[in-house]
């Protein structure tokens, strides 16, 4: 409850007016139509009687086309209301969620893999949009409709009023209580299942190499397939049952119809009511239980509501507490990185992420973290990041602990060059210059040379004001490596992440762009995350990380020498 009283009750509160008048023209199309039916059934009646004039059904006539028009005008006017308000809610929320994540840009996977941030971003966001639509407005008009039904059936027969209160309370309140108790249970499972399949997916997206060099793409797709099946089964029991809740609602719609039609009856036959009502009694039950149905459908979605609402609370308190202002440090110069047996674990999940894990990487050393995907690799480098906290042992970078840096210090002492660096929609020159905002364009053109695109810029018609467009997909993807690279040298951080580097490029721009990064970083400290074993030449020390745990550990020739595994999948890796 008190994630609706944070999330939704303030915008009910704050766009109260736009809701109200989505309510008001819901209630008039209801009304509207309910009018509709119970004079359609009048005029019927009162032709069949064959009056003397057809003035004597003029004002029936105008009734139904006046109802009919206005039934389709306020439906309308309903609906653009109705969208209108929820997208202004929406857009609100979703600025207020980016004004949270975008100074954290660099933690916003700090609790969540890729899979689940995806789940939030886009599944749970469109849930608060549902929450509106199919929920508060259906409930709302639905239970205005209830009431206006009985008191105005009470006017002329308070027993038989008081008995449709008992049959239309099974659709008004059992019926959505029992699906709210059947479906719980489901729906919460179903969202787990797929906040699963999100996760399960991306992951393999990002370490598709993994699975085919390792031969465990069957491993994947069977698995991959029991979680989906798992789904569909579900979703099919869900499926059913709303199949069966309908028709059951339907049947009890009506048998209340036939009760109607016989109680306008029996009180046209005892004189309470002219005949000629005895049909549009009847007929105007029809738009009323129409309005009742959808009360089950739209109850039962509030558990899931408060799951969307507490996956995206937990997502703004962390990245809020992380947003937290740090004490100014006294930055070393020439840090080390020290892990001394260090675990972390995600939530949910069985087994760790990383098991007691210890390193050291002198200041000017370059490491490389190989393993498979979901071997750990990505958890170790959220770590250094200071985007997770260790659940046991600790971190130090130059003597402190990364979080304490903030997002703001610690891209000064850590960069990373990841496999697909953003490029915006401006020239080369401003999107280098986001390594450093006080470059001069010698600067630039400096770290232009030293990433070896001095001579392709210079053959562009304007230079380093060329524009680059969305993703800079203007160049290849060597190119566009070689730019982000050279920002990093722009921000000159004595240690250098390259995270999955040459992820897409052909083996000899690999090799090429391999060469450029080890020579424009010969004095940083570079720890390399990757699948493969291209470039294990240049590195000091090679971490193969296996299942969390470090399985292997020397230099290149130590391990050529040494380790069977090593040099099997070495020679795998080039082809041999």
């Amino acid at each position: 409850m008190k994630l609706f009283q944070k999330y939704i009750i303030p915008y009910l509160k704050q766009f109260k007016w736009l809701l109200i008048a989505t309510i008001f023209l819901g209630i008039l199309t209801v009304v509207a139509a309910s009018m509709l039916t119970f004079t359609s059934g009048y005029l019927i009646t009162r032709a069949s009687e064959m009056p003397a004039t057809i003035l004597l059904l003029y004002i029936p006539i105008v009734g139904v086309r006046t109802f009919g028009i206005s039934r389709a005008v306020t439906r309308y006017l309903e609906r653009l209301t109705g969208h209108n308000t929820v997208l202004k809610i929406l857009a609100d929320m979703r600025v207020k969620l980016y004004s949270i994540l975008e100074p954290q840009a660099l933690f916003i996977r700090s609790r969540f893999q890729t899979g689940d941030l995806l789940g939030t971003l886009a599944d749970d966001i469109e849930h608060l949009q549902d929450a509106y639509i199919r929920t508060i407005f259906p409930t709302i008009i639905g239970l205005f409709l209830f009431t206006y039904s009985v008191i105005v059936l009470a006017l002329f027969d308070w027993l038989f009023a008081l008995f449709m209160t008992f049959c239309l309370s099974i659709i008004v309140f059992v019926y959505p209580l029992i699906s709210l108790y059947f479906l719980k249970k489901h729906q919460l499972k179903l969202k787990d299942i797929r906040s699963g399949l999100y996760q399960s997916f991306t992951d393999a997206i990002f370490g598709l190499t993994d699975w085919m060099i390792s031969g465990r793409k069957e491993t994947f797709i069977n698995g991959f397939t029991k979680e989906s099946r798992k789904s569909g089964i579900l979703e099919k029991k869900l499926e059913n049952w709303n199949q069966s809740r309908t028709f059951q609602l339907q049947i009890i719609s009506g048998i209340i119809l036939i009760l109607v039609g016989l109680w306008a009856g029996a009180a046209a036959q005892s004189g309470d009511i002219a005949p000629t009502y005895i049909a549009a009694f009847t007929l105007v039950s029809l738009p009323i239980l129409e309005g009742l149905i959808p009360l089950s459908h739209a109850i039962e979605r509030l558990p899931s509501y408060q799951e969307s609402l507490k996956r995206i609370d937990n997502l703004q308190q962390f990245v809020s507490e992380k947003g937290e202002v740090t004490e100014q440090l006294n930055m070393n110069e020439y840090p080390d990185i020290i892990l001394k047996n260090v675990t972390y674990q995600y939530q949910g999940q069985v087994a760790p992420a990383l098991e007691n894990i210890s390193l050291s990487v002198q200041n000017g050393q370059k490491v490389a973290i190989l393993g498979k995907s979901g071997a750990g690799k990505s958890t170790l480098l959220q770590l250094l990041l200071g985007a997770l906290t260790p659940d046991s042992g600790n971190i130090q970078i130059g003597g402190y602990a990364p979080e304490m840096y903030g997002d703001d210090n610690i891209t000064n002492i850590l960069s990373v060059l990841n496999q697909k660096p953003y490029l915006f929609a401006t020239s080369v020159k401003n999107n280098i210059r986001l390594g450093n905002q006080k470059a001069t364009n010698e600067d630039i053109n400096n770290v232009i040379s030293d990433v070896k695109l001095e001579k392709y810029i210079q053959s562009l018609p304007i230079g380093i004001e060329t524009q680059m467009e969305e993703t800079g997909q203007r160049f290849s993807g060597g190119e566009r490596q070689r730019i982000a690279l050279a920002r990093i040298l722009l921000k000159n951080s004595p240690i250098v992440v390259l995270d999955e580097p040459t992820v897409g490029l052909d083996p000899l721009t690999e090799a090429d762009l391999l060469n450029t990064i080890f020579a424009g970083l010969q004095n940083k400290t570079i720890i390399m995350i990757t699948h493969h074993l291209i470039g294990m030449e240049y590195m000091d020390q090679i971490i193969f990380l296996d299942e969390g745990k470090i399985a292997m550990s020397g230099t290149h020739e130590q391990l050529m020498a040494k380790n069977e595994r090593y040099r099997h999948l070495y020679l795998l890796d080039r082809g041999l």
